[in-house]
């Protein structure tokens, strides 16, 4: 259902506040066709008068062929038809896969936790009036940061039960050291993404050319080891996790190691 400000609307006013007729719009559209090499990017002035007054929704090089001409962001224009960019993300959170993965999004620098926004400390459990500016809307999108959102697919067993198959992990990109000596239990051990063939999330140790990937005991997972950096490399720290508690995932255990014999042979 299309508001009482319809989408057409807008994009005809954008147009005329830039003293843009149809024609401009058309000629500036050929441009882009022939910059691209492809027509699909051509307006043609009978197709912006269907956009503009009887809302018919532009295809993707069209959208892209406006957003260019007249300046605007392709995400906002994506959300006045009530199909925004922004809320993909979040709303895949709703289909985990099944294998871990890094997310292509960034977390904006608002996101990153702060002592001054957090809410004020007290001795008792209690509900909040608001939402404290420190918590994060997960996911965003934002590409300038160095926040990255990471998933544990619903076949990824390894940290289980420290870290749930379905969790969604913000990892710090500038943090590739891994630390393996300031912790003194299995919460304050420090949790990192690593990239191989593909993505893993859990505790990692350094042993010269090695990176080796320990597991928690009770996931009953082997742990694994690759040559760095040839075949693995530490994407990031983990510095925030978001999961669901009771979430019925049909988690499936292929692709998650058992057998812990002979489970460094690779790399010997």
């Amino acid at each position: 259902m299309l508001t009482a400000y319809p989408p057409g609307l807008r994009l005809r006013q954008t147009r005329e506040a830039l003293g843009l007729t149809y024609r401009d719009v058309e000629k500036a559209s050929y441009e882009i066709a022939v910059k691209r090499g492809r027509p699909e990017f051509i307006l043609h002035i009978s197709r912006l008068a269907d956009i503009d007054n009887r809302n018919v929704v532009p295809t993707l090089h069209k959208l892209y062929s406006l957003s260019t001409i007249l300046h605007l962001d392709p995400v906002e224009i994506s959300a006045w038809y009530e199909a925004s960019f922004h809320q993909t993300l979040q709303d895949s959170a709703s289909f985990p896969p099944p294998r871990t993965h890094l997310s292509d999004s960034l977390l904006p620098s608002s996101a990153h936790l702060s002592l001054q926004d957090s809410p004020p400390l007290s001795g008792h459990t209690d509900l909040l009036d608001h939402r404290p500016a420190s918590l994060v809307s997960l996911p965003s999108v934002n590409r300038l940061e160095r926040y990255r959102y990471g998933y544990v697919g619903l076949s990824d067993r390894r940290m289980v039960p420290l870290l749930r198959p379905g969790s969604t992990v913000v990892i710090d990109t500038a943090c590739r050291d891994v630390e393996d000596e300031e912790w003194s239990n299995e919460y304050d051990r420090p949790l990192y993404f690593e990239l191989r063939t593909g993505y893993r999330c859990g505790w990692f140790q350094k042993d010269k050319s090695r990176l080796i990937m320990q597991p928690h005991t009770l996931s009953r997972c082997a742990p694994e080891a690759r040559r760095t950096p040839e075949e693995a490399e530490i994407v990031g720290k983990v510095v925030g996790v978001a999961t669901y508690l009771n979430e019925p995932w049909a988690c499936c255990r292929e692709g998650s190691p058992s057998e812990r014999s002979d489970w460094n042979r690779t790399v010997l």
